[in-house]
């Protein structure tokens, strides 16, 4: 009987040892910090920033002025037309506007060959651009330092 008790003990340790293993496999990695660059005045952004962290990305954000934001954009090949009103880095990658925060986490998981996410201009809808249910068609552009971008996602 005692060789029962002991056998059955033994089994329930392994499978609780078991389930908390798979557990702790099955959590998120630790939130990756996002670094944005915005003026002080951008309401927007903030709103931005609100919607990554409540994606779990830890972010520290930089108030700047315009001529430091272009220069930050430009360095990490963000053209013109690409352009909107912050600028993030994250993992090595550039973030560049109203970017969801799913498509950062899918970048950072698939590590493309780019040099980083735009959405250009401010369209409504996006993150941070919300207006009660109005929702203008965007694209997630990705971009590389040598002007070549494809589309990375497409909100309707």
């Amino acid at each position: 009987m005692r060789h029962r008790t002991v056998v059955l003990l033994v089994s329930v340790l392994v499978a609780v040892t078991v389930a908390i293993a798979s557990s702790r496999a099955q959590q998120p990695r630790p939130a990756e910090t996002v670094v944005v660059y915005k003026t002080a005045t951008c309401g927007c952004c903030k709103a931005w920033v609100d919607h990554v962290r409540a994606h779990g990305f830890t972010v520290e954000a930089h108030d700047v002025s315009r001529e430091k934001l272009d220069a930050i954009g430009r360095e990490a090949g963000v053209t013109r037309e690409l352009g909107s009103c912050h600028t993030a880095k994250v993992g090595g990658y550039a973030i560049e506007g109203h970017v969801p925060a799913s498509d950062i986490a899918r970048l950072l998981r698939e590590r493309p060959a780019v040099a980083g996410l735009a959405v250009p201009g401010m369209p409504v809808g996006s993150p941070g651009m919300e207006v009660g249910n109005q929702r203008d068609p965007y694209e997630v552009v990705a971009f590389t330092k040598d002007g070549r971008r494809s589309v990375f996602a497409r909100y309707r």
